[in-house]
């Protein structure tokens, strides 16, 4: 098989041969085996982008300022890891990832990204718009050097726009997307999603979109410019308040735990703890009423059909955790369920990572002893199995440049060529 005649993905596999070693084999049936992503991203969007592509088999490079690297490696509620660069939230979502530094302000360091980007399938990017273009290595320059390249770029609010140079956050994210706006209830709305919803929500849309462009390259050796807006992103996952807006014409407000499709559908207060219920459908709500004593509620009108019940949905309420108040939430949950009502606990954080669902279908992994760490870290890994081999990393986040001389090595530079490159600044 010739360079010319394969595929970009295994063009570069070929390109890389004699450098690196050969995969293990159950490495190859892994779905993005072969693939390399050059990761310049920083904080979360980008990072976990990158790292669902590292679970899925990608050799995932990440390219980092020389001395701090990824903000993320000083963030964390340890602060003797974040003193090390190695902070729990960089923790979180770089495993299965080499970091080399490159200093792309010199001339030097960005020949360092174009050697990499010659001999790579993807590059993500989460800088704001622009500054790639000035550093001289935005996506037309390195398009020139790998005309199969995908380049991702996700930002706040995109590429174009009169928002475009906006600085953005999360928050800032939540906030004007409308979120905020419907998080919370009566009195404590405008409120925040409990955790970086819109970076997570950019990321896997991004990661989304790399696989889509790599499929589309396989069949065509077309590379890609893929242009990520979390603000886009945030609005599209909100198709069911945007549609009741646009199609139905009612705007959104919040609703606190309630589900404003139907009722009883929220959480409720039992005897002992918080209870999700979701009685959506008809012969649900009816279960729910004999299995709580409360059998004339099907005949009643307030609440006897689903429109009646959004109507009363407070008087609802206060009937239904009355009737809670006998039994615990969990006795409910196991009751409840038993008979085809969703009904679920609401619960901590460590008490969710605890529990027997999500220890059975093996979420977390432990990894061993990270470096500069000094003990063994649990993180998540995706939410999907996957058959031949489920998504996994195969070693521990890395070191700030902890295999710059490697990567380099691999690309033919001479370890006389590294160090002189290291005097100068440019990695």
């Amino acid at each position: 098989m010739s360079m010319r005649d394969s595929s970009p993905v295994q063009a570069n596999a070929v390109a890389r041969a004699g450098h690196t070693p050969e995969p293990p084999h159950d490495a190859c049936r892994r779905p993005l085996a072969g693939v390399r992503v050059l990761d310049l991203t920083n904080v979360l969007s980008g990072p976990f982008c990158a790292y669902q592509l590292a679970q899925m088999g990608a050799d995932v490079v990440k390219v980092e300022m020389p001395r701090t690297g990824d903000l993320a490696r000083q963030l964390g509620a340890d602060e003797a890891l974040n003193a090390k660069l190695m902070g729990a939230s960089f923790l979180a979502q770089n495993g299965g990832k080499k970091s080399i530094t490159a200093n792309l302000k010199h001339p030097d360091g960005r020949a360092v990204l174009c050697d990499l980007v010659r001999t790579s399938d993807v590059l993500v990017e989460n800088f704001r718009p622009g500054v790639m273009q000035r550093l001289g290595v935005g996506h037309d320059a390195l398009r020139v050097v790998n005309q199969g390249l995908v380049y991702c770029a996700i930002s706040g609010f995109g590429q174009t726009g009169p928002m475009r140079d906006a600085p953005a956050y999360d928050q800032i994210i939540q906030g004007l997307s409308g979120a905020m706006s419907i998080t919370g209830d009566e009195d404590c709305a405008p409120m925040r999603v409990g955790y970086p919803i819109a970076d997570t929500v950019g990321g896997l849309t991004a990661a989304f979109a790399i696989v889509s462009a790599l499929m589309r390259r396989e069949r065509s050796g077309e590379g890609a410019y893929i242009d990520v807006s979390m603000l886009d992103c945030m609005l599209g996952t909100m198709g069911w308040v945007v549609s009741n807006y646009l199609i139905a014409g009612q705007p959104p407000v919040p609703m606190g735990n309630d589900n404003f499709t139907a009722a009883p559908s929220g959480a409720f207060a039992t005897g002992d703890g918080l209870i999700n219920i979701a009685a959506n459908k008809q012969e649900q709500f009816e279960a729910l009423a004999k299995a709580v004593g409360c059998p004339e509620w099907i005949t009643d009108e307030r609440f006897a059909r689903r429109d009646a019940r959004k109507r009363n949905r407070a008087a609802l309420n206060l009937a239904l955790e009355q009737a809670l108040s006998q039994r615990s939430a969990m006795a409910w949950e196991q009751a409840l369920n038993a008979i085809g009502i969703p009904a679920g606990r609401v619960l901590s954080v460590p008490d969710a990572l605890s529990s027997t669902q999500v220890e059975s279908r093996e979420l977390l992994r432990t990894l061993s002893q990270p470096p500069g760490v000094g003990r063994d870290i649990t993180v998540t890994r995706t939410g999907f199995k996957l058959s031949g081999g489920d998504p996994e990393i195969d070693s521990p986040p890395p070191a700030l440049g902890e295999h710059t001389d490697q990567v380099l090595a691999d690309l033919g530079y001479s370890a006389e060529r590294i160090a002189a490159l290291r005097e100068a600044g440019a990695i």
